[in-house]
Order: C-alpha cells, then structure tokens, then sequence
C-alpha cells in the first residue's frame, strides 16, 4: 500500500485531496497545522468508510514543527511514496509592489517557499525509500511571469506583491529538484495549479469546484513511471495540454 503525506489537508481542497488518494487505496498522513482540526477531518473521513488516514501534526512555517513531524512519521513508516506540498497562505491584503510590508512579505515567503523546501528536504529520506516517489508542489497559475507579462492574459489584473512572487520562486525550485533529481529516473516532481477554485482561501470566489482541482493534483501525486516530471502543469491557464509557460 502506498504512502502519502499531504500539507494543510485538513480543509478544502487539501481534504479533498485526501480523501481522493485514499479511495485510490493510499493510506494517508493528513497533515495539519491544528491537531484537534486534524483529528476532526479524520474522524470524519473514518465515519464515512475512509480508515487508512490518521493526523500528523505539522506546521510549515515552524522549522521545529517540520523536525517533529518527521520524527512522529519515523515512528510510523521508513517510507513515503508521495509527498503532497499543498499547505499555503495568502497573506495580508492589498499587497501593492510599494506597499507590501516586510512582515506580510517574510510571512508568505516562511510558508509558500522556505516551509515547503525544508518539508521536503527533511522528508526526502522517506521518499528514496519508495519505488515511485512522487512530489507535488501545490502551485498558482499566477505563479506565470510569462502570463504576468501578457496583457491579453485573463487574470493579468490580479497582481500581488507576496502570494504571486512566493508562487513563482516555487515553481523555480521545483525546477531545480527537478533538475537535481534527473539522475534518479524513479522520481517524478511537478508543479501543480489546482486552478481558481472556490474555497475559503479566496472567499469562495473562484469559479472551480474542490473535487475537479483536487484530481489535478491526485493525477500527478500517482503518475506512472512514463509521467511528467518538472513541468508546471495549470488547466486553468491552458485547459488543453495542462502546460503553464513559466
């Protein structure tokens, strides 16, 4: 059976992630912020049927919370087949290029980029572990510089000072764990836009349902050895293909 932690899957789409990788007979580390909302998502999820999950305690932006995780996981499993990077924050509004704050700037930047690269260095050893491990980075569309430069774009209006470029940087280091892991065929490690989605992330604004952007996301975390890896892949910018310019 295979294994898989998810970041901030206690809600919206991250849950939904869950519960999609477990009816595809996953067992699952829900990871979460909030134990108690941890154990409640669980709960939940066991009362309708879904018994391979249980809840790890994990706060990105922590380094300790991240070392604790690892340790709690050690004592539960030598390997991770998939490695869901899916927590994020969107940080303080409006996020103007003159007057983001450092504060707003740092915190975004903690969570959406350094918290997700230390979370995957320090769980790389459980996914080597693995005959097919796979990393999914849980990106934005708007992560685009090549879209942010298009005014013909849909969204070229949306501009944010810290969610975007935490977004972009990203997907640069998704590249280059890509590029670092090129040498080692049996990973496959993408960027992956769950599209403009209503959740409470953004007011339930968006226009996509939870179920559709979570099988975006399940569909790379279970590739099979012929998938893609080092792409940045969003439907919502290029329903076609999937194939985001960077």
């Amino acid at each position: 059976m295979k294994k898989a932690l998810v970041t901030g899957a206690n809600r919206s789409i991250g849950l939904e992630v869950v519960k999609q990788l477990l009816q595809k007979g996953v067992y699952v580390y829900l990871g979460c912020r909030d134990i108690e909302k941890g154990k409640a998502a669980v709960a939940v999820l066991q009362e309708n049927g879904f018994t391979n999950v249980e809840p790890l305690q994990i706060d990105i932006s922590i380094s300790e919370s991240i070392q604790q995780a690892k340790v709690a996981l050690a004592q539960k499993t030598t390997v991770l087949d998939i490695l869901v990077n899916n927590a994020g924050i969107l940080g303080d509004l409006p996020q103007t290029a003159l007057g983001i704050t450092q504060k707003n700037l740092k915190n975004v930047f903690n969570t959406n980029f350094f918290g997700t690269i230390e979370t995957t260095q320090n769980f790389y050893e459980f996914l080597e572990k693995a005959e097919q491990p796979r990393i999914v980075n849980v990106t934005s569309g708007l992560g685009s510089l090549t879209l942010h430069s298009d005014s013909s774009w849909k969204y070229y209006d949306v501009k944010s000072s810290a969610y975007v470029p935490s977004k972009t940087a990203l997907n640069a280091y998704t590249v280059m764990l890509a590029y670092e892991l090129r040498n080692n065929p049996k990973f496959k490690v993408n960027a992956v836009d769950p599209g403009y989605t209503a959740t409470e992330f953004n007011n339930f604004s968006g226009p996509g349902d939870i179920p559709t952007a979570a099988s975006y996301i399940v569909a790379f975390a279970l590739l099979d050895e012929n998938g893609k890896t080092g792409s940045f892949i969003s439907y919502d910018s290029n329903p076609e293909t999937g194939e985001s310019p960077w």
